[in-house]
């Protein structure tokens, strides 16, 4: 069945258009309220958002919706997306709702829900909740609304979860470290659990104003970080998305680490204690070959999945392996969190760091990375991918490649977009097979 509201992350868009409107956020709350009331015990849904100005007008309408249908809600306040999910399941909650978009502008907003367990929903779950929400909602009597307060505690809640998240010998006196909070949810909590660990901190991205999340700051605009850790000449940089479960590392050169040479340190870190579950790691199609080779040389395995964090979870759950991610930051290690965390991430690297006794740039970069050459390739409609033309520009490819890399080529979920990528050990060849196969999508489209 086509989905009409979630996504591979919730539902997300601009902020008052499409399904991202108030009546839409309430109708949502209803139906999953509805779905999540079973049993006879009181029902308890955990709210928690972002520093998004819409996240008010969110907040109030899933507020609203929840309770015209029994169940109480306990609002945590600004809160990254894994305390919520965290919270959910030590509040025995019946439900956890996110509201953010991530890593997108102010002017888009989210609502990404996790069940009882901490975890995402199912696709079975969420299409059972939008059918709900194209049904009359199940209005409970006036004796039965249910009820909403605040708790204050939420922060400090996992801050200490975060801390159990390393050894308790674990200190970073020695370090200097920059934390980038991207204006967003983290902007109190990761840098006071690295500052109570025992670090040095220069903060960026820490005052937001409703409108400033993500601008200019945070994992997906580096410069200010790159250009901060090297002026004040400290050891590690620690960039966050807007809800916090991303991470990018910069090193005391300034250099950016992703999330595959993260995967790789800390699989590998892992793997000596024999703390590793499932004989490898989890990543996407996406994460570079270099990250593949480095591992099978460590004697590891990368699992590949399509894109998106819930499918790596996915295979995570179902293969016993308890590190899996994406290139782009989204780490998830299932010893300690049920969904991707930046934070928990980031503690795992300083960890690191700092039992290692050498500088970032030595320890992070743990494998040379395949030259990647990445482009997106619009058309005007039908099917390009079908084209004979097309397909022999695949195969062409895929013979060249053979043996000396990889080609992924996917459609985008959400515009008429192709996305071409191929890496190899020969940079000039991957350009050529990635512009041969764009030009002939070009000519089909």
């Amino acid at each position: 069945m086509a989905r009409k509201f979630f996504g591979t992350d919730g539902i997300r868009g601009e902020t008052n258009t499409g399904n991202m409107t108030p009546e839409i956020a309430m109708r949502v709350a209803q139906a999953a309220g509805e779905y999540f009331r079973r049993g006879d015990h009181r029902h308890r849904v955990v709210i928690g958002k972002d520093t998004r100005l819409s996240g008010y007008m969110m907040e109030a309408a899933l507020v609203a919706g929840f309770t015209s249908v029994g169940m109480d809600v306990i609002q945590t306040g600004p809160l990254p997306t894994p305390a919520v999910a965290l919270l959910t399941k030590e509040m025995r909650a019946d439900l956890g709702v996110m509201i953010s978009a991530s890593h997108n502008p102010y002017r888009d907003n989210g609502i990404k829900l996790f069940g009882p367990d901490g975890f995402k929903l199912s696709d079975e779950t969420e299409l059972a909740i939008e059918q709900g929400i194209v049904s009359e909602p199940a209005l409970v009597p006036a004796a039965e609304i249910g009820r909403a307060r605040r708790i204050e505690d939420s922060r400090g809640r996992y801050i200490h979860a975060l801390k159990q998240s390393v050894s308790d010998e674990t200190r970073f006196d020695s370090l200097k470290v920059v934390v980038d909070c991207a204006n967003g949810a983290a902007y109190q909590v990761a840098p006071s659990a690295i500052w109570e660990l025992g670090a040095e901190i220069i903060t960026l991205g820490v005052t937001p104003n409703g409108t400033n999340i993500n601008d200019g700051v945070g994992s997906t605009s580096l410069d200010a970080i790159k250009r901060t850790v090297v002026e004040e000449g400290a050891d590690i940089g620690i960039a966050l998305d807007g809800d916090a479960d991303r991470l990018i590392v910069i090193d005391e050169k300034g250099e950016a680490v992703d999330g595959d040479q993260i995967m790789g340190l800390i699989a590998t870190r892992m793997a000596e204690k024999q703390a590793l579950r499932g004989g490898g790691v989890v990543a996407t199609v996406m994460s570079n070959l270099g990250l593949e080779r480095y591992l099978d040389s460590k004697n590891l395995r990368l699992e590949r999945t399509q894109v998106g964090d819930r499918y790596v979870l996915e295979r995570m759950k179902t293969g016993g392996f308890n590190i899996g991610g994406e290139q782009s930051g989204h780490m998830i290690l299932l010893d300690h969190a049920t969904t991707g965390d930046g934070t928990v991430a980031a503690l795992r690297v300083l960890a690191s760091l700092v039992n290692s006794g050498k500088p970032a740039s030595e320890v992070l970069h743990v494998f040379e990375k395949v030259p990647q050459l990445l482009k997106n390739v619009r058309y005007e409609g039908g099917r390009p991918l079908d084209k004979d033309s097309v397909q022999t520009a695949i195969a062409d490819a895929e013979k060249a490649l053979d043996g000396k890399g990889r080609l992924v080529i996917r459609p985008s979920g959400t515009e008429p977009v192709i996305r071409v990528m191929a890496e190899g050990d020969d940079a000039d060849q991957v350009e050529t097979v990635v512009d041969q196969i764009c030009d002939a999508v070009k000519a089909a489209g």
